[in-house]
């Protein structure tokens, strides 16, 4: 099992990346978030994941990150979602949208991504609720994107439906009031009790 590659950023499209390190060249599916973070970098590191299609057709996925390659682990231990299918949630969504949406159960935002139905949304829902423990919601798994507690808190309020201005406010509120040492869910509740 190959736990990442680094080398040389040899081609880079929204779908795909190709690595040269060693002198071979490894052709990776990305998401867009994956895509977004590369930039413009001659080099760079891919987390890899390898899932075969069939016996004979190993396909290789490149992740930015390891918080990336946890939810997408996650995303295809459900069944019926592929690696397309949780590549496509992953570039639709971001992670903090994919694991809001799973923690209160809002099907109609997963089963707005291309190719996923009600059921398959209610599956995923049904499956990962349990096993996207609180060290994995926590703001270390979201280091990359730069994310801290009050931004996922900020984000899930604005997802469900809050004005983003004054959901900010309250949160800056209550950090300041109640200190720093806040949970996500805290911040959410009490934010919810004075918006």
């Amino acid at each position: 099992m190959i736990n990442h590659i680094d080398g040389k950023l040899v081609e880079k499209t929204p779908t795909y990346a190709v690595i040269e390190a060693a002198g071979v060249g490894y052709i990776m599916q990305i998401s867009l978030n994956t895509f977004t973070k590369i930039g413009d970098a001659e080099h760079c590191k891919l987390y890899t994941e390898q899932m075969y299609v069939r016996d004979d057709m190993p396909r290789f996925f490149g992740f930015a990150d390891i918080a990336e390659r946890t939810l997408f682990r996650h995303l295809v231990s459900v069944s019926g979602v592929g690696g397309t299918s949780a590549l496509l949630m992953l570039s639709s969504l971001s992670a903090i949208e994919i694991q809001t949406a799973i923690a209160t159960g809002n099907v109609a935002l997963i089963k707005s991504v291309k190719g996923i139905g009600e059921k398959t949304a209610q599956r995923i829902i049904v499956d990962l609720k349990g096993k996207l423990g609180k060290e994995e919601l926590s703001s270390d798994f979201f280091v990359g994107a730069g994310n801290t507690l009050k931004e996922e808190a900020l984000s899930a309020l604005v997802m469900l439906g809050f004005n983003k201005l004054a959901a900010e406010k309250v949160l800056d509120k209550i950090i300041r009031t109640e200190g720093a040492g806040q949970t996500v869910e805290q911040l959410i509740k009490g934010a919810l009790k004075n918006l």
